[in-house]
């Protein structure tokens, strides 16, 4: 049974067929992200540390680290700041040093530079998976022989010099080639997991369709493991967790055993919460003067002003129980506990048991 093992310092993460699906956390990446990005330019860390800490919480039991940054104002100072090459070895150094100043889970290093990928495998503690390798050549050339070196899974994304085909016979024919040439450098098909790459199902109605089969394929015949780049699926439509929440349960009953995702359900913010009130109060409706934010969300069904795991989750723990991943569903009564609620104590509330005469 293929396994593919992430460790970090006192922590095993397995990718297995016969393993609970694998949630990769995708949140600490500055790219698309304004604010997190002006802070990692400043070098202030403390949001990835809430990042790495939530994602934990949510149910991430591997954290990808990404270092693609772009630091406009140092650029405007020095030039060399243009170049990802010199600021990505540095900053993965920096960010996976400071997700474990603050937990132990096992990582994904995930960069497009080379020097940056192996500044990560230098800094991380343990076993991390490498994120990635594509069917380039030059990219064969460069980043196999560091996951040969310091002995580490990778992540094989199934596009090579011809770039992304939306036909999956030639995606799993670029997977094939990336295996058979890992096995040269002495890597085995256990310690690959293959991306085969979603493709938006608002640009290709048979997307989802081509993802489950490839799975099937990849694992079939290759012996693989696999990932995806969760969310792509549900891009540009509307009711996206909607479309994320049926993808993942099906891509896991073909057989995928791991998704890079966002496993947090943001918290409400502040604005949200005013507009709501102003709403509520305009319809009539009273408050009590000593009702807090978080009581008034859970009221309305807005979320909640704390960050927790997201509808995606709720449908991987519930996938997890139906395919027999979670012994006696303890995985899936202790998530769906909740966490505000008051314990229960002795007899209360509970109808007295009649004694035996």
């Amino acid at each position: 049974m293929t396994r593919t093992v992430i460790e970090s310092k006192t922590k095993t993460t397995v990718i297995g067929f016969d393993e609970p699906f694998c949630v990769i956390g995708e949140r600490i990446n500055p790219t698309g992200r304004k604010i997190l990005n002006e802070e990692l330019e400043r070098g202030d860390f403390s949001r990835v540390q809430a990042d790495a800490l939530a994602q934990v919480a949510a149910g991430a039991t591997v954290l990808d680290v990404n270092s693609g940054a772009v630091f406009s104002n140092k650029m405007a100072e020095d030039p060399r700041y243009a170049d990802n090459n010199f600021v990505e070895p540095t900053l993965m150094k920096q960010l996976v040093e400071t997700v474990q100043e603050v937990t132990d889970c096992p990582l994904c290093i995930d960069s497009s530079v080379p020097g940056a990928l192996e500044n990560g495998l230098a800094a991380a503690e343990g076993r991390p998976l490498l994120n990635s390798v594509t069917g380039e050549e030059e990219r064969l050339e460069l980043v196999l022989p560091l996951v040969a070196k310091y002995n580490v899974p990778v992540v094989a994304i199934s596009n090579d010099d011809t770039g992304i085909s939306e036909d999956p016979d030639v995606r799993f024919a670029v997977a094939k080639k990336i295996v058979e040439r890992a096995a040269d450098h002495g890597i085995p098909a256990h310690d690959i997991v293959v991306d085969p790459l979603v493709m938006p199902i608002g640009a290709m109605a048979t997307a989802g369709h081509q993802v489950f089969t490839l799975v099937r394929r990849l694992r079939e015949e290759l012996g693989v493991n696999t990932t995806c780049g969760a969310s792509n699926i549900s891009f540009g439509l509307p009711n996206r967790h909607g479309i994320n929440n049926a993808f993942l349960p099906m891509a896991f009953g073909a057989g995928m055993t791991s998704a890079i995702m966002n496993p947090v359900a943001l918290p409400i913010g502040p604005k949200k919460i005013a507009e709501k009130k102003a709403a509520v109060e305009a319809a009539g409706v009273i408050l009590p003067p000593d009702m807090d934010d978080e009581a008034f969300v859970k009221l309305f069904g807005m979320g909640s002003t704390k960050p927790r795991p997201g509808k995606e989750m709720e449908a991987i723990r519930a996938a997890n129980f139906l395919l027999n991943h979670d012994d006696g569903g303890g995985a899936w009564i202790n998530f769906n506990k909740d966490p505000d609620a008051a314990p229960q104590g002795g007899r209360a509330g509970g109808r007295r048991r009649r004694r035996s005469a």
